[in-house]
Parts: C-alpha cells; sequence; structure tokens
C-alpha cells in the first residue's frame, strides 16, 4: 500500500516524466542512425510521429497544472488509438518497436492515474461501462462520465483519419528485369533508401568489399531501393536510368554515392532539382519504362520481409539464406561472405 500511496502522490510528477520519455521517443524514431522503417502513418496529413509528440505534451501540461479529469480523459483516448494501431501492425505483421515502447510509455501513465470508480460501489452491473474509470468535470456540470466514451472517441478517430502504409507506393506494369551487377551463383540484396543516414554509411563503407566480392565472378548483387521517403520513388526511377545507360560496377557505385549526397548533403526531394544536380554530375542516363520494374522490387521487399533499412539478404543457397538489419550487421554478414569464398579458394 505504501507503494501505492507514494504513486498517488508523486502522480503528476511521473506522468510528466513518462510523457517526456514518449516525447524522446518520437525524436529519436524521427532522426535515428540505426535503421528507418518504413512502417508509416498520418492523421489528415500530419506525420503519426508529430501527432504523438503534440498528445504527450499537451498531457504535460495539463499534468503540470494537476488538471488530473483532463490527464484521465486524454491517457483513455490514447488507449482506444493504441487499440487501432496494434491492430494495424498485426494485420500487416510489421511492428514498430518505437511505436511499441511509445505505447507503453501511455498505458503506464494511464495506470499511474487510474482511480477505482464510485459508480462500481453503487452498481455493480455497470462495471463493464465503467472498468477504464470515471471522470468528473464539474465546470461543465459532468460528473461520472465512464472514460470508456473517450477510449471509443479514440478508436473512432484514428479510424476515420489514419492513412497508414507498409508496402512501397511503386506503380505497377508489366514485368522486366532488374539491373543486378556480377554473376554467380551467391547472390547478394541490400535494401537501401537513399534518405536513411545508415544505408548512406553502409553503403561508403561497403564499396570496396563490394568490388572485391564482384572480382570472385562467383557473387552476384542487386540494389533495391525501399521508398521510405516520399522522394525516394524519383531517385530510384533516376538510378534505373542511370544503370540503363551504362550497368558498368563502377558507374553504378558512383550514382548510388551522388543520389545518395543528393538526398542527405544536398536534401534534393524534387524531379527537376534530381535532374539539374545528375547533370551538373554529368551522369548520362537513358530512360525506360521504370513502372515495369517496381513491381519485382515490390515483390522482393515483401518476400524478404523487409521492415526497414539498411537490409542485406545474401542467398548461399536456396536453403541457406541469412539475413542482415543496419549497418554494422550487414558489414559482418558481407565479410562472412568474403571469408567463406576465400576459404573455397
Amino acid at each position: 500500500m505504501k507503494i501505492i500511496d507514494l504513486l498517488k502522490k508523486h502522480r503528476n510528477k511521473i506522468t510528466i516524466i513518462l510523457a517526456l520519455a514518449g516525447i524522446i521517443l518520437m525524436f529519436y524514431y524521427d532522426y535515428c542512425d540505426t535503421a528507418c522503417s518504413y512502417l508509416k502513418g498520418d492523421i489528415w496529413g500530419i506525420d503519426l510521429k508529430w501527432v504523438g509528440i503534440i498528445y504527450m505534451a499537451a498531457i504535460i501540461a495539463f499534468a503540470a497544472f494537476r488538471q488530473a479529469p483532463f490527464v484521465r480523459a486524454l491517457l483513455a483516448a490514447g488507449l482506444g488509438v493504441e487499440v487501432y494501431l496494434y491492430a494495424f501492425q498485426v494485420q500487416n505483421d510489421v511492428y514498430c518497436p518505437f511505436c511499441i515502447a511509445f505505447s507503453i510509455m501511455l498505458i503506464l501513465s494511464f495506470l499511474i492515474n487510474y482511480e477505482v470508480p464510485s459508480a462500481w460501489l453503487e452498481d455493480r452491473r455497470r462495471m463493464w461501462l465503467y472498468f477504464l474509470g470515471e471522470v468528473d468535470f464539474p465546470m461543465f456540470s459532468i460528473h461520472k462520465l465512464p472514460l470508456l466514451i473517450f477510449s471509443l472517441l479514440g478508436y473512432l478517430t484514428i479510424l476515420f483519419t489514419f492513412s497508414g502504409s507498409v508496402t512501397p507506393a511503386y506503380g505497377q506494369d508489366t514485368v522486366c528485369g532488374l539491373p543486378s551487377l556480377g554473376k554467380g551463383a551467391y547472390e547478394v540484396v541490400i535494401f537501401t533508401d537513399y534518405f536513411c543516414p545508415p544505408c548512406r554509411r553502409i553503403d561508403i563503407k561497403a564499396e570496396p568489399l563490394l568490388k572485391e566480392l564482384l572480382a570472385t565472378d562467383k557473387v552476384r548483387i542487386t540494389f533495391i531501393d525501399v521508398p521510405f521517403h516520399s522522394a525516394t520513388s524519383i531517385y530510384a526511377k533516376y538510378y534505373l536510368y542511370a544503370t540503363n545507360a551504362d550497368p558498368a560496377a563502377e558507374n553504378v557505385l558512383h550514382v548510388r554515392k551522388l543520389l545518395f549526397d543528393a538526398a542527405q548533403i544536398k536534401n534534393i526531394k524534387t524531379e527537376d532539382a534530381l535532374v539539374i544536380y545528375l547533370s551538373e554530375q554529368k551522369i548520362l542516363w537513358k530512360a525506360l519504362n521504370e513502372k515495369s520494374i517496381f513491381p519485382i522490387m515490390i515483390t522482393m521487399i515483401k518476400e524478404s520481409k523487409v521492415e526497414s533499412t539498411p537490409t542485406c539478404v545474401i542467398k548461399y543457397s536456396p536453403g541457406n539464406i541469412k539475413k542482415y538489419v543496419g549497418d554494422d550487421k550487414i558489414w559482418d554478414g558481407l565479410n562472412q561472405l568474403k571469408a567463406r569464398l576465400y576459404e573455397k579458394k
């Protein structure tokens, strides 16, 4: 009981700390440099991460001014939202660790602020209606309002306003070949996004190693662009155009470097600006029907269950396929392949 009494005494401070933790999680999710997930969503065009930050900021404000009814109402509404978002992740079989951690902060805050409803003492038959608790708003002459109502409002709001995506937004048409480097029994497929910092990092670091693997004539390397960023499909288009003009490994790797620079150093997000930049860099390209290749990319992303970038899949044989996520693990995986090739040699 002492612990419960202590929690109740400091519930506003604890609620503020948990809300701050939720905000930090969302900021880290937006700017992290470990891996970039393409699980994303928005409400009325506002990125869900920013909605979460604004939501937690509101809870902090009400908790700081000891407005318990508003804190509990907001937390109850958040539970309804989380029910929908959990179902969305389960349905698509794609899970966001940052989103799950955020929901844990919300649930803990709700439990810290939970009060056994007085309505239960008056009529046990109404337990189902008040199991989340109740709230009073004396200024509005509202008393014993079930928090379940706020949870339902939260659920319905996200149901009708949320737009989520876990499938890359590439167009579809007839199918043709996807460009690859080298030939051999071993296949390396690298999934990246030009706007993903760890993707750029591993691309730069691994270039000499990839050239070594290609020199063995035993490895085939394929790059798949995962459109986590809305402008990535434009970059993918010109990557295909450039490789169509010159499929040599030196050119392909050089073009990838320039595209990463355009995205993360030049911050180019429009097709016109990208065309000007590539022209200045003297990159040649030859147009093709890129929409005929995009379905192949989508299929490979789904088959490999790519949920974040960078991801690398190395196929030693049909029954021996290894998957690595994150630049450090990819680096280790590529070196393991190199060691395997030299052992056989």
